[in-house]
């Protein structure tokens, strides 16, 4: 694997962004949109409701830390679809590019745009609405490595379906993160799920994520075992996405259903 073609992939998306500033505005707007509406809920939760609940960390904490996720997943399918877009799929594979590398690129394309976005929600979020974020100190880190593994995961597995099924199939990537969101437990415990569904929730990284979040900010600790457990998920689906995306590549090739992405298949 060589690096001048990562960086050709990731310099390309770069240039589209600059060139179309419709291409940046949804890297901020929508995360700005979520923050501050879940700001002003939650801000009006603590208001009325004598719990003693915190809702700007639990409620809002929770938006943060899944359009983080949301982000990246999308910065790595947007990636693909530009190519899809320009009927420019066959045209990056004639060249001596490897998967690996195609992939790399994708990967690094999705940390710089969820890295913008991750910054816009924590300005918005701690200047507005006093979110204390950074109260959670170095398990920040684990956190969010967690969500960009599994965002990762899901972006290449999302991008191999588009790539078997061709560009039609684009609409079933936009409900992944919301289809995804019962199971996890984003604003609620586990516990109040039915079993079958904390079943599928204990396979899925996030969810190990949510519980910890909630048991630190009520003050109760957390499990270094759940936050591992969570890391192995997400770095086992990384691994099994990137080996879908290869055998679906290989397959498409080999049927000839590539030739959907050809500039001449447009007309």
């Amino acid at each position: 694997m060589k690096w001048r073609p990562i960086a050709a992939i990731v310099l390309r998306q770069f240039y589209l962004m600059r060139s179309s500033p419709t291409r940046v505005l949804p890297m901020v707007a929508w995360v700005a949109v979520d923050i501050i509406l879940w700001g002003f809920i939650s801000r009006y939760l603590d208001s009325v409701a004598s719990t003693g609940v915190n809702f700007i960390s639990s409620l809002l904490g929770a938006v943060l830390f899944w359009d983080f996720f949301t982000r990246v997943m999308q910065g790595v399918t947007m990636a693909f679809f530009e190519d899809v877009w320009s009927r420019n799929f066959i045209n990056m594979f004639a060249t001596p590019l490897l998967i690996s590398e195609y992939l790399t690129g994708l990967v690094l394309t999705a940390i710089i745009t969820s890295l913008v976005g991750l910054l816009v929600m924590l300005v918005l979020a701690t200047w507005l609405f006093g979110l204390p974020f950074f109260s959670l100190g170095l398990l920040l880190l684990p956190f969010l490595l967690v969500l960009f593994l599994f965002g990762i995961a899901l972006g290449v597995l999302a991008s191999a379906m588009v790539l078997r099924f061709g560009p039609a199939s684009e609409w079933l990537v936009w409900p992944i993160p919301a289809l995804l969101s019962p199971f996890v437990g984003v604003f609620y415990p586990l516990s109040t799920l039915p079993a079958w569904m904390r079943a599928v929730g204990h396979l899925l990284p996030p969810s190990y994520v949510f519980e910890s979040m909630r048991a630190v900010l009520g003050g109760h600790g957390y499990s270094p075992g759940g936050l591992l457990t969570g890391v192995g998920l997400a770095t086992l689906d990384i691994l099994l996405a990137a080996w879908l995306f290869t055998c679906v590549y290989r397959y498409v090739v080999r049927s000839g259903l590539l030739a959907r992405y050809s500039a001449e298949s447009a007309g």
